[in-house]
C-alpha cells in the first residue's frame, strides 16, 4: 500500500526546519503525556518516537534529528520522563529512527508502509543493541519487543495515516 506525497529535505539554514521541528517536538511532548494516563502507557505505546518518525520521513534528516534529540531531552527536563538513566538509550534510538525514516523516504520517494516498517525495525533492532551496550541489561534492552509491540503497530499504521494526510502539504 503506497501513496504519492511531497517529501522534503529541509536544510539547517532554512527557518522552516526549526518551525517544523518545533511543532513535532510539541507533538512529542503532548503524546507521551496522553500515553502516561494509562498504566505503563509510555512503555507500551512508545509515544516519544511517533512524531520523530513523521518529522524525518516528511521533512528530512535535519528536522528528524532536531526532533529526535530535543523531544526526549525536553520531556525529561519538564516532566521527568524519560528518566535520566534511560535518556541516552532513548536518544540513540530516536536518532536511529530519524536517520532510518529519512533514508526510507529518500529511497522510496513516497509514503510507503514498507518504508515506515523498515524505519521502525531499524531503530528497534539497532537501537536494542545500543541500549544493551549502554545499560548492560538485556531485559531492559528488549523491553520494547516484550511490551512495546502495540506502540510499534501504532507507529506503523498511525505514521502511515498521518503521512498520507499530509501528502499534499
Amino acid at each position: 500500500m503506497t501513496t504519492t506525497a511531497k517529501l522534503y529535505s529541509l536544510e539547517l539554514r532554512n527557518s522552516r526546519t526549526y518551525l517544523f521541528a518545533g511543532l513535532f517536538i510539541i507533538g512529542n511532548l503532548l503524546l507521551p503525556q496522553l500515553a502516561h494516563l494509562m498504566p505503563q502507557g509510555g512503555l507500551i505505546l512508545l509515544p516519544i518516537y511517533f512524531f520523530t518518525l513523521i518529522a524525518a520521513y516528511k521533512y528530512g534528516i535535519f528536522v528528524g534529528l532536531l526532533t529526535a534529540v530535543l523531544s526526549p531531552l525536553t520531556n525529561s527536563l519538564l516532566f521527568g520522563m524519560p528518566e535520566m538513566s534511560v535518556l541516552p538509550a532513548i536518544i540513540v534510538k530516536s536518532v536511529i529512527l530519524a536517520i532510518a525514516a529519512s533514508q526510507a523516504a529518500k529511497h522510496f520517494g513516497k509514503v510507503s508502509i514498507l518504508g515506515i516498517l523498515i524505519a521502525i525495525l531499524a531503530y528497534q533492532f539497532v537501537g536494542t543493541g545500543f541500549e544493551w551496550a549502554i545499560t548492560q541489561n538485556f531485559n531492559m534492552a528488549i523491553q520494547d519487543f516484550r511490551i512495546g509491540l502495540p506502540g510499534m503497530i501504532f507507529q506503523l499504521i498511525g505514521g502511515f495515516l498521518v503521512l498520507k494526510s499530509l501528502e499534499k502539504a
